[in-house]
């Protein structure tokens, strides 16, 4: 058995998504048998976010500064404002770079069975960014669930009247997805969605 330091981080390391008691375990072992090359830098890089973490008080972003990276980028385009429910939303459209605007986290989605209001969310200051002016288009980039387009739809009511331009998010097939594989739901979403062949 390990010593009682060494549980305590397997079993702080299991906290984590993705990573069972036995997978924290491997990544402890991992880490004490290479205590230079991975355990130092890691325990470095942990202090360091740490001790700068903040939430971007303009976007609503986790990162190191405040406004956050993309806010304070000068070549963002500031009239796209793309709003997600929360920020593993923008870190994985941010990691296609194909979105050249600026975002909104809103820090959730509406949920009736789980208490969540509109009074709970960012919507109060995306409304008020919007109001600025500088804003010309809003996309929606809610999750294709339930909860997530019951919000777009909200928001698309608030934003209505406001000179913007909305749109969301396409769903339907996913690129090299076969039909078999779909749910109903996507399939669905792909037929009413469906375009001319160009």
């Amino acid at each position: 058995m390990a010593s009682h330091e060494i549980e305590t981080l397997v079993q702080a390391l299991a906290r984590l998504p993705g990573l069972g008691p036995r997978s924290a375990r491997r990544a402890v072992l991992y880490l004490l048998k290479k205590r230079e090359g991975a355990l130092a830098p890691l325990l470095r890089a942990l202090e360091s976010v740490n001790d700068r973490l903040a939430t971007c008080e303009t976007c609503g972003n986790v990162d190191t500064t405040n406004p956050c990276g993309i806010c304070a980028d000068p070549r963002r385009d500031s009239r796209m404002l793309c709003v997600v429910e929360d920020v593993p939303d923008l870190w994985a459209l941010e990691r296609s770079r194909l979105f050249p605007g600026k975002f909104h986290v809103l820090g959730g989605k509406l949920s009736a069975l789980d208490g969540v209001r509109p009074e709970d969310l960012g919507i109060d200051t995306l409304i008020a960014r919007v109001s600025g002016g500088e804003v010309d288009e809003v996309v929606l980039a809610m999750n294709a669930t339930l909860d997530g387009q019951t919000t777009a739809h909200y928001l698309a009511e608030r934003l209505e009247s406001h000179p913007v331009r909305i749109t969301q998010l396409a769903h339907g097939l996913p690129v090299g997805g076969e039909l078999d594989y779909l749910d109903d739901g996507t399939l669905a979403q792909a037929l009413r969605a469906r375009r001319p062949v160009s």
